[in-house]
């Protein structure tokens, strides 16, 4: 990953989520004796959880929007058709063919639909988990060491292209899942559970940050003139 060190916040985003991980780790491997007992405290962090869930799922539906506030606004450009044509809300360049999957002809982002996938298994099992009542009691330590190993893979998802991309967002988001429902069995703290889907939040501004990077390489590296390389060049 050349090119990192060149980028302060996202050597701290990185760094950050990496301690927001090893933290839940300790958190469900040292649990305290006595949980709260609010009847109230599951239904509202699943609540926030879905709100989140649904929230991405809408950016997943709507990539071209997402595209245009964190990584370039191609309407207000005057772009070469031959060189700029949307594939899904990415530019028609053979350099950004790691990001696009086709199903039925038609050009998706692999991230986008991975993480879409992901939003909507994760909502149903947040709703089985907070609201109907399933309990994983002997299953918590475990949840959070495969939610953080999950997330681990998620990042690491730049490495791979097509539907292997997809797969890993999709593991991202039921890695965040499983990391909350795995210190809210084990913790069973308000405070603590609002801890950790603010650190999901993170993750994600995390996630963000490296894909931009790789789009900023991608173009860095590429030798053909057009305004999206001259614009993802000046994102460092």
């Amino acid at each position: 990953m050349s090119g990192i060190s060149h980028h302060p916040l996202l050597i701290y985003a990185i760094g950050a989520s990496a301690l927001g991980l090893l933290t839940a780790v300790l958190l469900a491997a040292n649990p305290p004796i006595i949980h709260e007992t609010l009847s109230w405290r599951k239904p509202l962090v699943g609540s926030v959880f879905i709100l989140m869930c649904t929230s991405g799922i809408l950016a997943a539906l709507f990539p071209k929007r997402c595209s245009q506030a964190f990584h370039f606004k191609r309407e207000s450009m005057n772009l070469a058709p031959s060189r700029t044509r949307a594939t899904s809300h990415h530019p028609d360049c053979g350099k950004f063919s790691a990001h696009v999957i086709h199903i039925n002809h038609h050009a998706l982002c692999a991230a986008c639909t991975g993480l879409l996938l992901g939003g909507i298994i994760a909502i149903i099992g947040a709703l089985i988990y907070f609201f109907v009542g399933w309990q994983i009691q002997t299953l918590a330590f475990a949840s959070v060491l495969i939610g953080t190993a999950a997330m681990v893979l998620g990042f690491f998802q730049l490495v791979f292209r097509g539907f292997i991309r997809s797969a890993l967002n999709t593991l991202f988001v039921l890695g965040a899942f499983l990391i909350l429902v795995g210190i809210d069995e084990s913790v069973g703290s308000l405070f603590v559970d609002f801890f950790v889907e603010a650190y999901i939040v993170f993750w994600i501004f995390a996630r963000i940050q490296l894909s931009q990077w790789d789009h900023w390489k991608i173009c860095t590296n590429c030798e053909s003139p057009c305004e999206i390389r001259e614009t993802k060049k000046n994102w460092g």
